[in-house]
């Protein structure tokens, strides 16, 4: 199928931006990569009357360390997330998280904002926003304001973003020392979505308690999942296999999984969570010990 027509803008900063979204409003839909949009709309599963592509805007991409924060430009490609040094070096949950979205063309076009904005509940990098208590910045024509990871998923396909607004900045903090990190996904096959992911990060005292827990999980919920209990049930003990067992039996109840004739039942999709919480903390763990 072929999308219903459009008018097509090329705005060539974030306040040309800002003020098309102004004007139209929800009747508009942001082109980044085009990873998920255009699909649907070639399905006219979605049909915006004016598409406005952010492609041209400068500065959207910008990778920098500012302070004990990472600041990734929301047009940053899956592929640079993968690559950079930086992002390797400060955040390197992401960068591994990143390796596992699709495939190498998803990768090369899809960007981190794009991502996030699109809300999928079996979308990787939510997963590992979560984990590491990350947060978006975002800008309208009258406001800029930042929503915090535990904020921007509401609902599926649904985040906080206003129709006005535009996603402009990720901030993530900055790996510390003694910490670990690993996205553990199970899939189909190659470049399929989630059937289970785990993002997790960890950090340990000289001591080998654990001071910091994120755990987020993908493709079982509504939306991405903090798993909240998970954490609780690690921070202020020993990090030993025994803690990481009781951890991953708090994520399956911490996950909220639908029957899915592709890829699972509800106990299925349960299961593979504890499973992969524990791989996923066990590697983290092991990171940690050798920082």
């Amino acid at each position: 199928m072929t999308p219903r027509s459009f008018e097509y803008f090329s705005p060539s900063s974030v306040r040309q931006c800002t003020s098309l979204l102004k004007r139209y409003g929800s009747r508009a839909k942001i082109l980044a990569g085009g990873m998920s949009l255009i699909p649907v709309m070639k399905l006219r599963l979605a049909s915006p009357a004016y598409l406005i592509d952010i492609n041209g805007i400068s500065g959207l991409d910008s990778l920098r360390q500012s302070g004990g924060s990472l600041r990734i430009g929301a047009m940053t490609r899956h592929h640079e997330l993968e690559t950079s040094r930086l992002v390797r070096r400060s955040a390197p949950l992401l960068a591994e998280t990143a390796s596992w979205i699709g495939d190498p063309q998803v990768r090369n076009r899809g960007t981190i904002g794009g991502s996030l904005a699109h809300s999928d509940p079996s979308g990787d990098l939510g997963a590992a926003l979560l984990a590491l208590r990350g947060e978006v910045r975002t800008k309208s024509a009258s406001k800029e304001r930042v929503i915090s990871a535990d904020d921007l998923f509401l609902d599926t396909f649904t985040s906080a973003l206003g129709g006005n607004e535009l996603l402009v900045e990720v901030r993530v903090p900055v790996l510390k020392p003694k910490s670990g990190w690993s996205y553990q996904k199970l899939e189909r096959k190659s470049g399929d979505f989630a059937t289970v992911g785990v993002a997790t990060q960890i950090s340990l005292d000289d001591g080998g308690n654990c001071v910091y827990a994120g755990i987020g999980l993908t493709a079982v919920g509504p939306t991405n999942v903090r798993a909240r209990k998970a954490e609780s049930a690690l921070v202020g003990r020993p990090l030993d296999e025994r803690t990481i067992v009781e951890a991953a039996e708090a994520a399956s109840g911490d996950a909220s999984p639908t029957m899915d004739p592709l890829r699972g039942s509800i106990e299925y999709k349960r299961e593979m969570t504890k499973v992969f919480c524990r791989r996923g903390l066990t590697l983290a763990l092991e990171r940690a010990k050798r920082r």
